[in-house]
């Protein structure tokens, strides 16, 4: 492993602010198949990847026939936000920040192929990020670190010189379970608590928050 420094990044409610696209449109893919999911509980299960999402809100002895369906409902529905996704304020100015302070920026999110490119269009800071790691790239999605660890493997740095950033809970364990710092971001909507008790070193209120105070956190301490 090399001595150089890895800012891995969350996407989705971390640097764009789909968290509540997701919420809708995972609700009408339900609501097609035929189950009435309470939106809160969609908005706690956004991050996991989609399958996962699917066992976590239907259950395990749900038909799981249906789950691709479920999944291209949701993709299908998503799809038609892709040419204005928002992202958050500052993200990109962030990720520039941290670049051009010797951090190698790499993205670990569950989004991949068409979805991932309209979301890295959003960010508009391509020239600072090495590379992502999707769910196309790792056998579990968050909250197992197969993700944060493939991040670091593109970035080649060691856990003890990277820090992941996520707005929720499952970023936070997957952090944890991998061994880099977990920093964290309240603009997916998840409390605060609930963000700490799964392990995050610190919370900021966005991107925002975080590049104003990037002297006093974590990322000035990994020189």
């Amino acid at each position: 492993m090399s001595t150089r420094r890895a800012a891995i990044f969350d996407v989705d409610g971390t640097l764009v602010d789909t968290n509540h696209l997701h919420v809708v449109t995972w609700w009408e893919a339900f609501r097609q198949g035929g189950h009435h999911v309470p939106m809160r509980e969609i908005h706690r299960a956004v991050g996991l990847g989609g399958h996962d999402l699917i066992e976590h809100l239907l259950g395990k002895d749900r038909d799981p026939e249906d789950d691709d369906q479920f999944v291209a409902a949701h993709h299908a529905l998503y799809a038609t936000y892709f040419d204005r996704l928002p992202a958050l304020e500052a993200a990109g100015d962030l990720l520039r920040a941290l670049a051009g302070r010797g951090w190698t920026i790499v993205l670990a999110t569950s989004a991949s192929g068409a979805e991932l490119s309209a979301l890295r269009r959003a960010i508009d800071a391509d020239d600072v990020i090495l590379g992502a790691a999707s769910a196309d790239d790792v056998a579990d999605g968050k909250p197992a670190p197969d993700p944060v660890r493939q991040a670091r493997k593109l970035a080649d740095v060691a856990s003890e010189r990277a820090v992941f950033v996520g707005d929720t809970v499952w970023d936070m364990k997957a952090a944890v379970r991998d061994g880099v710092v977990p920093v964290a971001v309240l603009s997916g909507g998840i409390p605060r608590a609930d963000l700490e008790t799964a392990g995050a070193h610190a919370v900021y209120r966005d991107p925002v928050d975080l590049l104003g105070r990037l002297d006093s956190s974590v990322f000035a301490d990994r020189e």
